[in-house]
């Protein structure tokens, strides 16, 4: 004779009400930490057709210690190489760059968002970055040291498409 278990109301409501405390946060959060700084939400564009380049971005880079830092790396898989890139509008031109490494003052955020002046350029992409397709990417910092992150590739928002600035 086979036993079925019926779990009670009481049980029931238990387990639902533990899953409800515990799956926000696991779908919400989406941070790394590296000594002082906060990685917040590392995530990537899809690629362009065609394209082999990418670029990553975080929702921000949080230097939440007493003393400067400066990401001065990145490498992945999923590109042949990685270059720490700053925008700036020349006139009516934009121009990028390469930069050595990029300083994090203390108790600073600094804001590397999709259409924003900070990215992280993937060159010689291994494959297109697709929407829903996630990657690591290891960062290095002056002070605190390596640590490896999982990019998230998603669509922009709109205001960021509107920005002009598509990799």
């Amino acid at each position: 004779m086979k036993t079925f278990f019926k779990p009670s109301r009481r049980q029931l409501l238990t387990t639902a009400l533990a899953l409800a405390l515990t799956l926000p946060c696991a779908v919400v959060a989406h941070d790394f930490k590296a000594g002082d700084i906060v990685i917040d939400h590392p995530y990537a564009t899809p690629s362009l057709p065609g394209t082999r380049t990418g670029a990553v971005y975080f929702r921000g880079l949080r230097n939440t210690g007493r003393s400067a830092d400066s990401l001065v790396s990145a490498r992945t898989a999923a590109a042949g190489s990685v270059e720490i890139h700053r925008m700036v509008m020349d006139g009516e031109v934009m121009r990028m760059g390469a930069l050595d490494k990029l300083a994090l003052p203390a108790g600073s955020e600094l804001p590397f968002r999709h259409g924003g002046q900070y990215h992280l350029m993937l060159l010689d992409l291994t494959s297109p970055l697709v929407a829903g397709d996630r990657f690591k990417l290891t960062l290095r910092f002056e002070r605190g040291g390596e640590r490896e992150v999982t990019v998230w590739v998603q669509q922009p928002r709109q205001a960021a498409r509107d920005s002009g600035h598509q990799h």
